[in-house]
């Protein structure tokens, strides 16, 4: 028996990760620099919605919504202001009468590849690549998602998709690290900066990237350059409890997102420590 349509589903939110990697449970789909847009169409009225649930008012979509071949349907997708203004649709929630969210992911885009969608509608595809972030960087991409085949549709933010934006790389001087708390050992997050002429400026804090063996390397080696007082000549937002101070001598390679309004790396991961550079030579590099 049908069950009656919804007048609204909150709709499943990606959780941001600085995660790389591939696997066979998992597809990957472009993420999209729009408006997250979900489109309810019941017999011939056609109701979008922003993620917030605010109405949207697009007659063409709205008219394309309306020609597909069913009863009533929920589509979600995402918006873009390009030459093509599209509305990519990524995932299927409803149709007629049938409500698909407790579906594995794998088995609504079976059903979504059965909607003959036409412009501006269109379908989001796979990608198939061996380093699908690097494919999104290369082509000036927002970054991709990755979705677990088998997972439901969620109506919260989840860990069964996982954003993955596109990043930066930075060198960056350590001034300073943190205690590890739980079960972690040697340290907890890098207290990293760069030079600006005399001043050695305070970036951030640098808390993943590292494998055990590496955090008990660089907590010697810190350990052994370890002074009395912060290094860092111009400083906001260090840290109070559990800081150890050192001399700016190790040098690291750093992917960030982006820059925060405070200055200060925002999603930041260790990529490598570096031997052989001078750090005085670390400065901020333009955006």
């Amino acid at each position: 028996m049908p069950k009656e349509f919804p007048g609204w589903l909150e709709p499943m939110a990606a959780t941001l990760t600085q995660e790389r990697f591939t696997d066979p449970g998992w597809i990957f789909e472009r993420k999209y620099d729009g408006i997250r847009l979900l489109a309810f169409r019941q017999d011939a009225t056609v109701d979008l919605y922003s993620r917030a649930r605010n109405p949207q008012h697009m007659p063409a979509l709205a008219e394309a919504i309306a020609r597909l071949p069913v009863r009533d349907v929920i589509l979600d997708g995402e918006i873009t202001w390009d030459r093509s203004g599209a509305y990519h649709v990524f995932d299927i929630l409803w149709i007629d009468g049938r409500d698909l969210t407790s579906l594995p992911l794998d088995e609504r885009r079976t059903i979504l590849a059965a909607l003959p969608l036409a412009p501006p509608l269109q379908r989001v595809e796979a990608i198939d690549h061996p380093a699908p972030w690097d494919l999104a960087c290369a082509e000036g991409w927002e970054g991709v998602i990755a979705k677990r085949r088998d997972a439901p549709y969620e109506h919260r933010r989840s860990k069964h998709w996982l954003k993955m934006k596109c990043e930066v790389s930075h060198d960056f001087v350590v001034g300073g690290f943190t205690e590890p708390l739980g079960t972690r050992v040697g340290l907890g997050a890098l207290l990293v900066g760069y030079f600006d002429g005399a001043d050695f400026v305070y970036a951030g804090k640098v808390g993943t990237g590292f494998d055990r063996a590496l955090l008990l390397d660089l907590r010697r080696r810190l350990e052994a350059a370890e002074v009395d007082a912060p290094p860092f000549t111009q400083a906001t937002g260090l840290p109070r409890v559990r800081a150890h101070w050192v001399r700016p001598e190790i040098v690291v390679r750093v992917a960030f997102i982006e820059w925060t309004v405070h200055e200060k790396l925002r999603h930041s991961r260790l990529l490598s420590v570096l031997a052989g550079r001078d750090p005085r030579d670390v400065i901020r590099k333009a955006p």
